[in-house]
C-alpha cells in the first residue's frame, strides 16, 4: 500500500520500534501465563469496562462538536469519529485524524480546512489532560509523601498552561508574525510549521469563547474521567488489590504508548507501555500483558463495530479510503510546495 520510499522511509521506523517491543515482550512474558490469566479474570469488570469504553467515545464526540461550535449534528460527527478510529487502527501515517476530518467535511457543509484545526487542538488538550493525569498519579502509586501538594502544584502548571494558550488565542495574529521572523532563514520549516502553527491558531479561536470553552473543557474531563474508570475496571478484574490511582497511571502510560512512532493502532508500543506500567505497580509481567491485551481488543472491537457500521452505511472500504487521503495528502504537500 505504500507508493514511495518517501512513505517507506516514513513507515519504516515506528515498524522497527512495534517489530523490536513485540520481540522483547515474547521473550521476556510468559505467554502461557498470560493466557490464564485473561481466562482467570473477572469478567463482571470486564462487561463494565467494555461498555463505558463506548461511553467515552460518545462523550469524545460531544468534545469535538463542542469545539466545531455544533455546525455538524452528533450523528455525523459522531461516525466520523469512529471512521478515524477505525482508520487509524488499520492504516499507517495516522490517517485517521485526517480522515475523519475529510469525512465529516463530506457529511456536513463544514469545509476540511474548517474541521482539521479542531482536530489539532483537541489533540493538544488530550495530550495536556493525559500528562497531568499521568504526573498527578506517580505520586499515589508509588507512595511518596506529599502527593497532595504534588498534585495542587499540578493542577496550578496546567491552569497557566491554559492561561498562556488564552494569551497566545487572544495574539494570534503576532505569534504567527514571530514564528516567520525566525524561522526564515529555513524556508522548509517555514513552510510546514506556519501551515501547522496557522491551523493550530485556527483551533485555539475556542479559547476566545468563554461558554465554549468551559463546556470544552467540562466535556473533556469527563471524558477522561470515564476513560480512567474503564481502565481502572479493566485492571480491577486482574488485580483485585488495584486502586483508582492505577487507573490514571495505566491511562497516562497507554496515552504515551499511542503518540511513541509504530505500526497501525500502535501495535507492540501500546501494550508495551501499558504493560510495563502495570508491571512496575504489581511486578507481574504476565498478569499485565493480560490487561494491556484486554484493553486492545476495546480499542479494535469498539472501533470495528461503531467504525464498521458507518463505513457500511456509506459504502466506503478501508483501501478506498487509504487511496483517497493519500491523493487529499499529495494535494496538500504540491499547494505547499507551490
Amino acid at each position: 500500500m505504500v507508493k514511495n520510499m518517501k512513505d517507506v522511509k516514513r513507515w519504516l521506523p515506528g515498524a522497527l520500534v512495534s517489530i523490536l517491543l513485540i520481540a522483547a515482550i515474547l521473550y521476556f512474558v510468559d505467554i502461557p501465563k498470560t493466557i490464564a490469566a485473561i481466562r482467570a479474570a473477572d469478567y463482571r469488570f470486564i462487561v463494565l469496562a467494555l461498555i463505558l469504553s463506548f461511553v467515552w467515545l460518545w462523550v469524545r464526540a460531544i468534545v469535538w462538536r463542542t469545539l466545531l461550535r455544533d455546525r455538524a449534528s452528533f450523528r455525523d460527527v459522531f461516525a466520523s469519529l469512529n471512521e478515524g478510529y477505525l482508520l487509524n487502527n488499520f492504516l499507517p501515517f495516522r490517517l485517521g485524524e485526517i480522515g475523519r476530518a475529510f469525512l465529516l467535511s463530506r457529511k456536513s457543509g463544514l469545509q476540511f480546512a474548517e474541521i482539521l484545526p479542531t482536530i489539532i487542538i483537541e489533540r493538544s488538550i488530550d495530550l495536556a489532560f493525559t500528562a497531568a493525569i499521568f504526573i498527578g498519579a506517580i505520586p499515589f502509586v508509588v507512595g511518596a509523601q506529599g502527593a497532595d501538594r504534588i498534585a495542587i502544584i499540578l493542577g496550578v502548571v496546567v491552569l497557566a498552561g491554559l492561561i498562556f494558550l488564552y494569551i497566545l488565542a487572544r495574539n494570534d495574529a503576532w505569534a504567527l508574525d514571530i514564528f516567520h521572523k525566525f524561522s526564515a532563514r529555513w524556508p522548509k520549516i517555514q513552510r510546514f510549521g506556519g501551515s501547522l502553527l496557522e491551523s493550530f491558531l485556527v483551533g485555539l479561536a475556542v479559547l476566545t469563547d468563554g461558554w465554549l470553552f468551559a463546556r470544552f473543557l467540562f466535556w473533556m474531563a469527563l471524558n477522561w474521567g470515564i476513560g480512567i474508570i474503564s481502565y481502572y475496571l479493566t485492571i480491577r478484574a486482574f488485580f483485585p488489590q488495584a486502586q483508582l490511582t492505577w487507573g490514571m497511571f495505566a491511562v497516562g502510560a497507554a496515552a504515551f504508548g499511542g503518540a511513541v512512532p509504530s505500526l497501525p493502532g500502535a501495535v507492540g508500543t501500546f501494550d508495551g507501555a501499558l504493560g510495563g506500567a502495570l508491571t512496575l505497580l504489581t511486578h507481574d509481567q504476565s498478569t499485565s500483558l493480560a490487561v494491556a491485551l484486554t484493553s486492545r481488543f476495546f480499542n479494535y472491537l469498539t472501533s470495528l463495530v461503531l467504525g464498521g457500521y458507518a463505513f457500511s452505511r456509506e459504502g466506503q472500504t478501508l483501501s478506498g479510503m487509504y487511496l483517497q487521503l493519500m491523493n487529499l495528502r499529495s494535494k496538500e504537500k504540491t499547494a505547499d510546495r507551490d
